[in-house]
């Protein structure tokens, strides 16, 4: 029995897909799907001023037909449990403000900025100015009483602002509203600067802190303190002071002293030869002696003549020079001292006679005239004071 051989089944699978080539006409969009280009642009137009009209309407409606603002909540029904159904229907009051009948009234020393409570700048000036007049008082009446003994440390608190009022009014004028706040507020800025107390009758009374209160002292207060304070230092500084200016002052007078004796003695010398020169060559015309106290008048000037230790030195010298006697004579009824000149031991008045006769001998042989003009000066002053004295 012969057999039939069998095909092998093929178990490869065939594939689903194959691949299929896209034709480009498909990918394009049909021609219906949108305008033609030259359409496309009064599109565009047409939108553009259709949404200009619609903006324009919606402003002016606005304009003429406001909506307005919803009313605030009243203070008394904020806080319950129904503030989140108020809150769609009307403004949550703000802080430091009062609602009332949908409106808002700021408190004191605020002022409404928008929908919120500010504070009023200006308020709060004159706070701080209400502020410094009560600390300028208080302080200063410390600073009296530690300087003169006057004031009071502890100052009443009525009697402050009883005494204050004149001032105050010229800040406040008559706001009694915007005075209330400002006092108020100044209280709160004084209680971190100034001390305070309630004494036993319960009166509140004010203290300046000493630091503070040496600020208001005058200058001569503390100039005097301070000389106070450091008195066992200035004391011994001022008395060398004063001890080292008169020992200038004396080293200046005894220099001024000797300088100026030594000038005035030097010029009496001089005066007393020439006089008692010429009154020995004129044979008796001149007195050869002079008054001494006229003689003091005639050297020292106006203001020389009140010092009596410059004409004392000139006397001093004068006494240890042994060519000047000095003895008493009766002038005009009248007893003087005088001084004199000795001529005859006079070193000067032989060199001065020796000049002379140099000066007649030329004369006498006919030669050059020679004119000794200083010869001739003294000789003329001696003739001068001669006369005078």
């Amino acid at each position: 029995m012969s057999s039939t051989p069998r095909k092998r089944p093929n178990l490869r699978p065939e594939p689903q897909f194959r691949s299929k080539v896209i034709s480009p006409s498909i990918m394009e969009p049909p021609g219906y799907l949108f305008p033609p280009r030259n359409e496309l642009f009064r599109l565009l137009v047409v939108v553009g001023i259709a949404s200009s009209v619609a903006f324009t309407c919606n402003l002016l409606a606005n304009y003429f037909s406001p909506t307005s603002p919803p009313p605030f909540c009243d203070s008394s029904n904020m806080g319950s449990t129904d503030d989140f159904l108020l809150s769609d229907v009307c403004e949550p009051c703000p802080m430091n403000g009062e609602c009332q009948g949908g409106k808002l009234v700021c408190d004191d020393g605020y002022r409404r900025n928008g929908n919120l409570c500010l504070e009023d700048g200006e308020s709060n000036e004159r706070a701080k100015k209400l502020a410094e007049l009560v600390e300028s008082y208080v302080c200063e009446s410390y600073a009296q009483f530690s300087c003169y003994g006057q004031g009071r440390i502890w100052v009443p608190e009525n009697e402050m602002w009883e005494d204050v009022k004149h001032q105050v009014v010229q800040i406040f004028h008559s706001d009694d509203a915007s005075y209330i706040y400002a006092k108020n507020k100044a209280m709160e800025i004084i209680d971190r600067s100034l001390e305070k107390k309630t004494n036993p009758e319960g009166i509140t009374e004010l203290k300046c802190p000493s630091d503070l209160a040496e600020r208001y002292k005058p200058v001569s207060c503390r100039v005097q303190q301070w000389i106070f304070e450091h008195a066992f230092v200035i004391l011994p500084v001022c008395a060398m002071v004063i001890a080292l200016t008169w020992l200038v002052g004396k080293i200046r007078q005894r220099c001024y002293l000797s300088t100026r004796g030594e000038e005035l003695y030097h010029q009496v010398c001089d005066m007393l030869e020439e006089i008692a020169f010429e009154g020995k060559r004129e044979s008796g015309e001149f007195e050869p002696w002079v008054v001494a106290s006229q003689l003091r008048d005639h050297l020292l000037l106006p203001k020389e003549r009140k010092n009596p230790l410059l004409w004392k030195k000139v006397e001093e010298l004068v006494q240890e020079d042994s060519r000047i006697d000095r003895y008493p004579k009766l002038v005009k009824g009248e007893s003087k001292v005088v001084w004199e000149w000795q001529v005859e031991g006079s070193l000067n008045s032989a060199g001065k006679r020796t000049k002379n006769a140099t000066v007649t001998k030329l004369r006498s042989n006919g030669s050059t005239e020679v004119h000794p003009d200083k010869q001739t000066q003294t000789s003329k002053s001696g003739q001068k004071l001669g006369m005078m004295f």
